[in-house]
């Protein structure tokens, strides 16, 4: 499949939720915002497929990484980071998401297990709550140390490049 056709609707995605439900796949849902993607990000996005047969990646859109992170993010924008991320093959689905959280994502899709690394803890991961009261698992994976998008962007600054 091209990488394009990963990237889609929230109604797109309702409707390929409701098939792998029906043929039995284990669908796992993460977010973020992946503005530059580094190994922490591929380590992390690995580990979490493996929790599943299939993967939802929730991609924040460019006016909520601007929020989150500040003016100058994201470096790379909404298309560019969800092309690189949907051509992953562990990536099943991209859908970008301009609200601060995921929660009405994740309320939608109802993933039967939630994943995201192991600096949030269960009681404050958005979203935890409903997938567990549909029956579905919420799951950390421990981050690779040396590895953020922050501290590549002050290397750059720190050396000028």
């Amino acid at each position: 499949m091209h990488s394009k056709n990963k990237i889609v609707s929230i109604e797109e995605a309702v409707r390929i939720r409701k098939e792998w439900k029906a043929a039995g796949e284990k669908v796992v849902f993460t977010n973020g915002c992946f503005d530059i993607v580094h190994l922490g990000h591929v380590d992390y996005l690995e580990q979490a497929r493996l929790k599943g047969s299939k993967m939802i990646l929730g991609l924040n859109t460019d006016d909520s990484v601007k929020r989150l992170k500040g003016e100058e993010r994201p470096i790379n924008n909404e298309y560019a980071r969800a092309r690189l991320l949907a051509a992953f093959e562990f990536i099943d689905m991209v859908i970008l998401f301009g609200d601060d959280t995921p929660l009405d994502l994740i309320s939608t899709l109802l993933p039967d297990v939630l994943v995201k690394g192991a600096d949030y803890t269960i009681d404050n991961i958005v979203g935890a709550k409903e997938v567990m009261d549909n029956d579905g698992s919420v799951e950390t994976i421990t981050l690779v140390e040396g590895f953020s998008t922050s501290s590549i962007i002050e290397k750059i600054r720190q050396h000028g490049l």
